[in-house]
């Protein structure tokens, strides 16, 4: 994908996180008001699918930020604040998502989620709207002169929101100058890989006939833990980015590999939302679309390893 493309996508994402969320937190308001049951499940499922959709949407914004630096009446002061704005609230939108997977998860066991669960989606939720719409503003207030004629220039601001922390050059700094940064993300970053696989190769060869005899409410208990390894690898591959965004934003590998991402995410909020796949006793073989799900699934995190080991071979970018 050429960067005028990329800078594109980011035009067509960007509104997707702040409106997307306000829809997805509605509808979980309205299921607690009505105690529908049926609409928390699809609230939370809405806020699910947005955290996703906001990875590509920030990552893309660097692509953005290149295809402005120097042009004439566009203030970097902005852009950099644009930035750290958006990572902030990309932080809280992700721990928003996993908190609405997990109520997800919970309702396979009860029909109504803990009320623990339920007051940090609601807690979460309404900080992130908040912080998206700051990073918005700011968004806005670059103008965008790609595909507007004649900017003005913006002064350079700073936000209580967007702590210098959070800025591209101090992370990578940090990565590079201390001496045990890079190895000990590595290591977490590969240790949440195998946490991660190990619980989808193991259930989803359940789902494709193997180990049939094993209940797969057994199963089912172990997601969290991929879940786990997923935020970790999550967490320390957003600092590998960051360290090296336009490395990676370049490459070809990992195009392929964030869209492997975004397919197994879709993946996962199928077989965690139908309780059909779970109500499979010792012995059932599951449905020939389930098996697909199932294959696809190995699959896709296949492809994202072999992209990822990939990185420094395919497109020249390392």
């Amino acid at each position: 994908m050429r960067p005028s493309d990329l800078v594109h996508l980011h035009l067509l994402l960007n509104h997707f996180p702040t409106v997307g969320m306000i829809v997805g937190f509605g509808v979980f308001l309205l299921a607690l008001v009505k105690k529908s049951v049926d609409l928390r499940r699809g609230g939370l499922a809405v806020l699910f699918v947005i955290a996703l959709l906001s990875l590509p949407t920030y990552m893309t914004g660097y692509s953005a930020q290149k295809s402005l630096k120097g042009m004439p009446g566009v203030s970097q002061g902005v852009i950099d604040l644009h930035q750290r704005s958006a990572l902030m609230a990309l932080i809280f939108m992700e721990a928003t998502g996993v908190a609405a997977w997990y109520g997800l998860w919970y309702s396979r066991r009860r029909a109504w989620s803990h009320r623990g669960n339920t007051a940090l989606v609601l807690l979460l939720g309404a900080l992130t709207i908040g912080l998206m719409s700051s990073a918005a503003n700011v968004g806005g207030e670059i103008r965008h002169p790609e595909i507007l004629s004649g900017p003005e220039a913006i002064p350079a601001t700073e936000g209580l929101l967007a702590p210098h922390w959070l800025a591209s050059d101090f992370i990578t700094k940090y990565q590079y100058s201390h001496p045990w940064a890079w190895k000990t993300l590595e290591t977490i970053h590969f240790m949440g890989l195998c946490l991660l696989f190990g619980v989808v190769l193991v259930g989803n060869m359940r789902l494709l006939g193997w180990m049939r005899n094993a209940p797969l409410e057994g199963f089912h208990r172990m997601l969290p833990w991929g879940i786990w390894g997923f935020v970790a690898n999550a967490v320390t591959g957003m600092m590998f980015f960051i360290g090296q965004a336009f490395q990676y934003i370049e490459n070809p590998a990992f195009h392929w590999k964030m869209l492997c991402i975004l397919l197994a995410g879709g993946n996962v909020l199928y077989l965690t939302w139908h309780d059909e796949v779970w109500d499979l006793g010792p012995g059932d073989a599951a449905p020939a679309f389930v098996k697909v799900l199932a294959a696809s699934q190995i699959v896709l995190w296949v492809g994202v390893i072999y992209f990822g080991r990939m990185l420094p071979y395919l497109g020249d970018a390392f």
